[in-house]
């Protein structure tokens, strides 16, 4: 019986990030690693993802009180207004096909 080993291949290997930081904030990841068990990889990699979320979540969730929801509500069911510059614009040939 011969013995046959099978990998699998990565669909998508892992990238690397390389950063060049001031000798102070390295002490203070660091520190901050030593603290949390974590090493420097995982510390930098869990922050930002963590502020990368954020980010995205603040440009998809807003909240509003209720008087600012109904103002919101009713500029998005308002019918649109003719803007005679926009129509414009838009007929303008572009100028990278002139």
């Amino acid at each position: 019986m011969s013995k046959h080993t099978v990998k699998t291949p990565r669909k998508d290997p892992p990238k690397n990030i390389n950063l060049r930081i001031k000798p102070q904030a390295r002490l203070l990841i660091d520190r901050a690693c030593a603290i949390t068990d974590k090493t420097v990889t995982e510390f930098v990699l869990d922050a930002v993802c963590r502020e990368a979320e954020d980010v995205l979540l603040d440009r998809r969730v807003f909240s509003l009180n209720e008087k600012a929801y109904q103002a919101f509500v009713t500029a998005l069911d308002a019918p649109t207004q003719g803007n005679p510059k926009l129509k414009e614009l838009l007929r303008r040939k572009p100028i990278w096909e002139r």
